[in-house]
């Protein structure tokens, strides 16, 4: 669990430490703040893809080898965007970093959910996206302190140096696991015949996309509009990170208690504090708490993942990989609509207004599939399939 929840920690660093950094980077490739979050957008397109395709290319693959070989493509794409000479470099080695992304969290989440104990699948699930977690409380603030005192080069440099140190530890300690029996890329494919696999998808691109329209954009918004010191950036990260780390550990327990009841009510929270964003980031202390109850939306993280491994029956490598592909179509799509909004003239704070609506229609997403699960039981749970 420590060895892939370091493989999680040098993913959540290098996925997240670019927001800290937008506007370092706009001005060393000649851009806007906007325009330099199109780097956001790009990792998180290769996240989109890289996920079905490597999850169904690797599908006979044993799984420890499929992890430490998606960690080395990971540390390479960091070592890579550190030397991107230009925009355009830079947007597409972004979109090569992000390919392992989806594929080693969908495949540490079999592992872990195999190795749990019976009724707690979300909590295993939740050890290792507690290295996710905990990159936003260290790992970002580390490499957006680097980033800032030697150039935001040096922040991939530390991301692909902890990438190659989890590929060590995952060599060392995971067990060595066959891929279930039968497994092939047409049965993973038949994952997405399934209308639930689908609407579950659908929660997680849509709804979770409020909360990477308001953190996209964090560290412009509380300079320009509460008055935050440069110094001060790490800590609201850090903050952000903390709250990322508590929704996690709430989430996966509430998870195993009651999966689809935390998934509406971890909507409704979200709509809750991202217009509470809008009124609280013209104050520091404000802005700050807030930034720390957006980083509690990841509440949703485990149990979108467990509704996956129930709906997706025999093709599970597919549908847990496809799970980080939506966080990551979420992650584009709130980068995206946060920067036109601000692009409008509608000012740093309108991000909290455009989550807030990602946030509603992710619930709407919701009551879909509550409704057709009930009009289609079968289709609805599958429960616990053994995966490894």
């Amino acid at each position: 669990m420590l060895a892939m929840g370091v493989g999680s920690f040098a993913i959540g660093t290098g996925e997240f430490v670019i927001m800290g950094l937008l506007p370092e980077v706009a001005t060393d490739l000649g851009v806007s703040i906007p325009q330099a979050g199109h780097v956001i957008s790009a990792y998180a397109l290769g996240v989109v893809v890289g996920a079905p395709v490597l999850a169904v290319a690797a599908a006979s693959w044993g799984r420890r080898a499929l992890l430490v070989a998606l960690m080395l493509v990971f540390a390479l794409g960091n070592f890579a965007s550190a030397l991107a000479p230009g925009y355009l470099s830079m947007n597409l080695l972004r979109f090569m970093t992000g390919l392992p992304h989806g594929t080693y969290f969908g495949v540490a989440a079999l592992v872990a959910a195999s190795l749990a104990r019976p009724g707690q699948r979300a909590r295993a699930v939740g050890w290792v996206m507690t290295g996710l977690t905990l990159a936003t409380l260290l790992g970002v603030p580390l490499a957006a302190w680097l980033g800032q005192h030697f150039g935001w080069r040096t922040a991939f440099v530390l991301v692909g140096g902890i990438a190659l140190l989890a590929a060590g530890l995952i060599r060392r300690e995971v067990p060595a696991m066959a891929a279930s029996v039968g497994s092939s890329p047409l049965r993973e494919l038949n994952a997405l015949r399934n209308k639930q696999v689908w609407l579950t998808l659908g929660i997680g691109a849509i709804g979770f996309g409020g909360l990477f329209a308001v953190f996209s954009y964090v560290k412009p918004t509380m300079i320009e509009v509460a008055g935050l010191p440069l110094s001060g950036v790490p800590v609201v990260l850090a903050l952000f990170g903390l709250g990322m780390v508590v929704g996690n550990v709430l989430g996966s327990r509430l998870a195993d208690r009651a999966l689809m009841p935390t998934v509406g009510g971890v909507l409704v929270w979200s709509i809750v504090v991202l217009v509470a964003f809008v009124f609280t980031a013209q104050h520091v202390v404000a802005g700050a708490i807030t930034i720390f109850l957006i980083g509690t939306i990841a509440a949703i993280g485990p149990a979108l993942q467990i509704r996956l491994m129930d709906v997706a029956g025999e093709a599970q490598v597919l549908a847990a990989a496809l799970n980080h592909s939506a966080f990551n179509i979420a992650n584009a799509l709130g980068a995206w609509l946060g920067g036109v909004a601000i692009s409008a003239g509608l000012g740093w704070t309108s991000t909290g207004w455009v989550g807030a609506l990602l946030a509603l229609a992710g619930l709407g997403v919701f009551g879909w599939a509550v409704v057709d699960a009930r009009t289609h039981p079968s289709l609805g749970h599958k429960g616990p399939v053994k995966v490894v």
